[in-house]
C-alpha cells in the first residue's frame, strides 16, 4: 500500500511525517452513552480545562461514537508558527482504536500526495470537500479515496475549521451505507465548529511554546511558559558549561557580504548547536559568533554522564565543522575565502544561576556566574594553546579517559591558576 499520503489510515505515514505520540484509551475515553447536546455542553465546560490536544481530541471522537454518530475515521490538521514545520495532525481510526499525534514539515506542501488530497482544496482555497466513495470520478481525482473505499469507507468529508491564517481542517469518514445522513452531517459540523475554538486555544499555546523553545531553548522556554517571567526569577544549578567561539570572525566579517556571513554562521551554528542538542545539552545563547550552552547535572543520570555528554558533543561538533570544510553545502560552495572554519570550545564545571536577568521591559533567560566567566576565559586560550577543545580540571576528573595535562593557567578573576586538559592525539 502506498505510504506517501498526508491523511493516512491506518497507521502508515510518509517518511517526512513524524509520529510524536499515540493514545489508545479506546471507548474508555468517553462516556458509554451520550448525546450531541451533552457533547456540546462538555465542549463549553469541562473540555476547556484540558490543555493537551491529544486526549481532548481522542475523547471528542469517542463521544461522537457514543452519541450514535457513524464515525469510523477522523483527523484534525492545524497549522503553526515554526521555522521548520507547517503544522500538526491528530489521526483517529475506529478500527484499531488508536489516536496519533504527528508533526508535518514544510516539505509536505510540495509533495504530490498532498496536492492530490482533499486537504489541499480545504487549506488552499477554503473549500469543503465531500467525497462519495462509490463515485469513480471522485476516486480518480483523489487517489486516497481508492484506499479508503477498499477499507469500506462510503463517504469522506473535509472541512475548514475557522478562517484564521493557519489552515485548520477536520476530516470525517463513515462506513455507513449511503454515507452520513443530512442530520448527521449537520451535527458533526456544529460540534466541530465548537471544537475549532479549542483548536485556536491550542494553537496559541503551541506557538508560544515553539517560539520560546526556538529562541530560548527547551528548558528555558518551558520555565518561562510555566510562569518564570519576573526579573530575578530562576534557580541555581550545577552544570557543565560550554563556551565556543569562531576563530577569525572579525576578518571574515570584513571580507564577506552580509548575506554571505549570515549563511556561513547559520551553517556553523547548525553543526555546533546540533551537536549540543543531540547529546542532551541546552543551547542558551548565540553571541555574535559565540555559543553558550549547558549540560545540567539534573538532566543526566549523574555528573559523569553530563561531563561525558559535553565532551562527546564537542568532538561531534568539531567533526561536523571539518566535514563542512571539506564538503560545503551548495549555499556555501558559491562563497569564496571562508575555508577552513576553525572553532574553539571550552568545557568547565560550576554553579550558575539559571534565570531571568535584564531590564524590567526587556529580559533574557540565561545563565550567569563566575563559572560562566571562567569558561569564557578558558575558551580564549584555545588558540594560544593550539587546542580546539580545552577541559578544566573539574570536568576532567569526571571523564573516564586519558587526557593531556596542558599545565595550570592563570585566569582573570580567579585567585589560583586552573589546570587545563586537552584530548590526546
Amino acid at each position: 500500500m502506498a505510504q506517501s499520503r498526508m491523511d493516512p489510515a491506518p497507521r502508515q505515514y510518509p517518511p517526512f511525517v513524524a509520529l510524536l505520540r499515540r493514545a489508545a484509551r479506546g471507548p474508555a475515553a468517553a462516556p458509554e452513552r451520550t448525546t450531541a447536546d451533552e457533547i456540546e455542553a462538555w465542549l463549553l465546560r469541562e473540555a476547556v480545562r484540558e490543555e493537551d490536544m491529544l486526549p481532548l481530541y481522542e475523547s471528542l471522537v469517542w463521544r461522537l461514537v457514543a452519541a450514535g454518530l457513524p464515525l469510523d475515521r477522523s483527523s484534525v490538521h492545524v497549522g503553526t508558527l515554526h521555522p521548520q514545520l507547517i503544522g500538526f495532525a491528530w489521526n483517529w481510526n475506529r478500527t484499531d482504536g488508536l489516536c496519533d499525534e504527528v508533526k508535518v514539515p514544510e516539505a509536505a506542501l510540495k509533495s504530490d500526495s498532498y496536492r492530490r488530497n482533499p486537504l489541499f482544496r480545504v487549506n488552499e482555497y477554503g473549500e469543503s470537500v465531500r467525497c462519495n466513495l462509490g463515485d469513480a470520478e471522485t476516486i480518480a481525482r483523489f487517489p486516497l479515496m481508492a484506499e479508503l473505499a477498499a477499507q469500506g469507507i462510503t463517504e469522506y468529508i473535509a472541512l475548514a475549521l475557522g478562517g484564521g491564517a493557519y489552515h485548520n481542517a477536520v476530516t470525517v469518514a463513515t462506513k455507513q451505507a449511503g454515507g452520513f445522513s443530512d442530520s448527521q452531517r449537520t451535527t458533526l459540523e456544529r460540534l466541530f465548529a465548537l471544537f475549532a475554538l479549542h483548536i485556536e486555544r491550542h494553537i496559541a499555546q503551541r506557538i508560544a511554546g515553539n517560539v520560546l523553545d526556538t529562541y530560548l531553548g527547551t528548558a528555558a522556554g518551558g520555565k518561562v511558559l510555566r510562569g518564570a517571567i519576573h526579573r530575578g526569577s530562576g534557580e541555581p544549578i550545577r552544570a557543565i558549561i560550554w563556551v565556543s567561539d569562531l576563530r577569525g570572525f572579525t576578518d571574515l566579517a570584513d571580507r564577506l557580504e552580509g548575506a554571505e556571513m549570515i549563511a556561513l554562521l547559520n551553517a556553523y551554528f547548525e553543526r555546533l548547536a546540533g551537536a549540543v542538542l543531540d547529546h542532551g545539552g541546552e543551547v542558551l545563547k548565540f553571541i555574535g559568533d559565540g555559543l553558550l550552552a549547558v549540560f545540567p547535572f539534573t538532566a543526566f543520570g549523574d555528573e559523569a554522564q553530563a561531563a561525558a555528554a559535553s565532551l562527546a558533543a564537542a568532538q561531534a561538533a568539531m567533526a561536523a565543522i571539518e566535514h563542512l570544510n571539506v564538503e560545503p553545502p551548495p549555499e556555501l560552495a558559491r562563497i569564496g575565502g571562508w575555508q577552513p572554519l576553525r572553532s574553539g570550545i571550552a568545557l568547565h564545571e560550576g554553579d550558575v544561576f539559571f534565570g531571568n536577568v535584564g531590564a524590567e521591559a526587556r529580559l533574557d533567560f540565561t545563565v550567569i556566574g563566575r563559572a560562566v566567566n571562567a569558561a569564557s576565559r578558558v575558551e580564549a586560550l584555545t588558540k594560544t594553546l593550539g587546542r580546539s577543545i580545552l577541559i578544566t580540571e573539574p570536568v576532567a576528573r569526571r571523564l573516564e579517559r586519558p587526557l593531556d595535562l596542558l599545565g595550570a593557567h592563570a585566569l582573570r578573576g580567579l585567585a589560583e591558576p586552573v589546570p587545563l586538559y586537552g584530548l590526546k592525539p
